[in-house]
C-alpha cells in the first residue's frame, strides 16, 4: 500500500506539472492569437509529437519529453538586411525549441497573404510584453488559485501566544564542544530543563511572571536569569503545569534585537556567558481556515522567498554539487528538479515523512508543493535574459526606448529590436541550464532533500 501511495503522489504531481506547462503556455497563446499573430503550434512537451490536432491555422498536440512546453508564433525575430522580406524566421516561446529552431540553417517561413502584419515583430510594445508576461502571469493566477482553495477548505498555519518546546537537551554541553555526534555521558550534568522535568511538546506560556508571546521570548526572559529559581507554565496534554528550572550560565552565541546570531568579523558566532536552559523552542502554530484576502500576503512571501533562491543560485548549486559528489548533507533550501519534486511529493503521500500524519495534511502539502512550483516558474520566467520569457520582455522594452529617444530627436523609426543577435547568450544560458538541470536530477537521485 505504501508504494502504490508513493506512485499515487508522484502521478498527482506529474499531472500537476504537466497542466502547469500547458496552462503556461496558453498564457501565450491566447493574446497572441487576440493580437492577430499567427501561432502555428502549441505544443506540451518536447521531442517526437505523441498526439496532434490541427484546429484552424494552429496544430495543437503533446510530445513525448514532458520537461516543458511551447507556442511557435510567425516572426518573432525580424528579418536580417537583406533576407526576403517574404519570408521570416520562425521560433517558439519554448527554451528548448528555440535552441533547435535557431541551430537549423534553414529556419524559414513562407509568409502567406495577409501575415504581413500577423508576424510578432510587428506588434506594439505593450502587445509583445503581454504575450510573453502571459505565461508566468498565469502561473502566478495558479498558484493564487491552488492557494486560495487550500486556505478556503483545509487552512493555514496561524501563529498562536506561546512557545513549543521541540527538543530537551539532556546534558550541559557549551558551544565549543557541541558537535552533531555528540552523546551524553555519565558525569555529564543534567540542563535546567531535564531537571525541572519540561518535556518535548510542552507549551511554554509564561516564565517568571511574564508572558511568552513567541518563542523569541524564552530566550529573552531566560538569558538574564542565571542562577535564580525560576518559575515556568507550561501547558501539557490540556493541563497546566509550574515547573522550576533554576537556568545556569552557558557559552551561547550573543543575539541581536532580532533574535539572529551576532558574527563576528570572520563571519563566526560571538559567544559570551548567559544564561542557560536547555530547549529549542518553535512557534504555537493552529491550522484554521481563513478567507481568501489571506491568500496575497502568502503568495508574496512565497514570491520573495523565491526571489531570494534564485538570487542566490549559484551558490546554491555549488552546495548541491558538495551534496551530489562528497556526501555533504543537503540543505532543506536547496532548489530540486522535476524528480526531486516528485521524489518529495510521493514521499508525502506514502506517509515517509513523518511531519504529516493525516491525509488531509497529506493532499493540502502535494496542493502547497504545486503552488510553489508555479511561483517558481513566474519568479524564474522573469529573469531578463534569453531564451526565458523575461528576455523577450527586455527585448521589448530597449525597443520602445529607442523608438521614444529617435521621436524625441526626430530621427528615422529603427524599427523592431532583432533580440536574434543576444543569441550567442541564449546558447550560453541554454547551457547553463541544461548543466544545472542534469547536476540536480542527479544530486536529487543519489543525495535527496530530506524533509524528515
Amino acid at each position: 500500500m505504501t508504494v502504490l501511495w508513493y506512485v499515487l503522489g508522484v502521478l498527482f504531481v506529474g499531472a500537476g506539472v504537466g497542466f502547469s506547462i500547458a496552462w503556461h503556455e496558453i498564457g501565450h497563446l491566447v493574446p497572441a492569437k487576440r493580437f492577430g499573430v499567427r501561432v502555428t503550434q502549441y505544443m506540451v512537451g518536447f521531442g517526437p509529437t505523441l498526439w496532434s490536432r490541427t484546429r484552424g491555422e494552429t496544430e495543437y498536440g503533446v510530445k513525448a519529453v514532458p520537461l516543458g512546453g511551447y507556442i511557435r508564433m510567425i516572426g518573432m525575430f525580424p528579418p536580417r538586411r537583406g533576407e526576403d522580406p517574404t519570408k521570416v524566421r520562425v521560433s517558439s516561446t519554448g527554451r528548448m525549441s528555440q535552441l533547435v529552431d535557431e541551430a537549423r540553417a534553414a529556419s524559414l517561413e513562407e509568409l502567406r497573404p495577409g501575415d504581413e502584419r500577423r508576424v510578432f515583430y510587428a506588434l506594439k510594445t505593450w502587445q509583445k510584453v503581454v504575450v510573453m508576461l502571459g505565461g508566468p502571469v498565469m502561473n502566478l493566477i495558479l498558484a493564487l488559485i491552488l492557494l486560495s482553495g487550500l486556505v478556503m477548505t483545509y487552512g493555514t498555519a496561524v501563529s498562536k501566544p506561546g512557545a513549543f518546546v521541540g527538543t530537551v537537551s539532556e546534558c550541559v554541553v557549551s558551544a565549543a564542544e557541541a558537535t552533531a555526534d555528540r552523546v551524553c555521558e555519565p558525569g555529564d550534568p543534567l540542563t535546567p530543563a531535564a531537571e525541572a522535568g519540561l518535556r518535548p511538546g510542552d507549551i511554554v506560556r509564561s516564565i517568571a511572571g511574564e508572558p511568552v508571546e513567541t518563542n523569541r521570548d524564552v530566550s529573552t526572559l531566560i538569558r538574564p536569569r542565571s542562577g535564580m529559581p525560576t518559575d515556568i507554565v507550561v501547558e501539557r496534554d490540556g493541563e497546566t503545569l509550574t515547573l522550576t528550572a533554576t537556568p545556569i550560565t552557558n557559552e551561547l552565541p550573543e543575539l541581536d534585537e532580532q533574535g539572529e546570531p551576532v558574527l563576528d568579523a570572520s563571519g563566526e558566532p560571538v559567544l559570551v556567558d548567559t544564561g542557560f536552559l536547555g530547549i529549542a523552542s518553535g512557534p504555537v502554530t493552529e491550522i484554521e481556515r481563513q478567507s481568501p484576502t489571506v491568500v496575497p500576503g502568502i503568495a508574496w512571501e512565497m514570491v520573495s522567498g523565491t526571489a531570494e533562491v534564485v538570487a542566490q543560485l549559484p551558490q546554491r548549486m555549488v552546495g548541491v554539487y558538495q551534496a551530489a559528489f562528497s556526501g555533504a548533507e543537503r540543505d532543506l533550501e536547496s532548489p530540486v528538479s522535476v524528480v526531486g519534486v516528485g521524489r518529495i511529493a510521493g514521499e508525502v503521500a506514502s506517509g515517509e515523512i513523518t511531519l504529516f500524519e493525516t491525509p488531509q495534511q497529506r493532499f493540502a502539502t502535494l496542493i502547497l508543493l504545486l503552488a510553489g512550483l508555479n511561483i517558481a516558474l513566474f519568479v524564474f520566467n522573469l529573469i531578463p535574459l534569453l531564451p526565458l520569457d523575461g528576455g523577450h520582455v527586455a527585448g521589448a522594452l530597449w525597443e520602445a526606448v529607442k523608438k521614444g529617444y529617435a521621436r524625441a530627436r526626430g530621427l528615422p523609426d529603427p524599427g523592431p529590436v532583432d533580440v536574434a543577435k543576444a543569441l550567442p547568450l541564449a546558447y550560453a544560458v541554454s547551457v547553463v541550464l541544461i548543466g544545472m538541470a542534469v547536476l540536480l536530477i542527479y544530486a536529487d537521485l543519489v543525495n535527496p532533500v530530506k524533509l524528515g
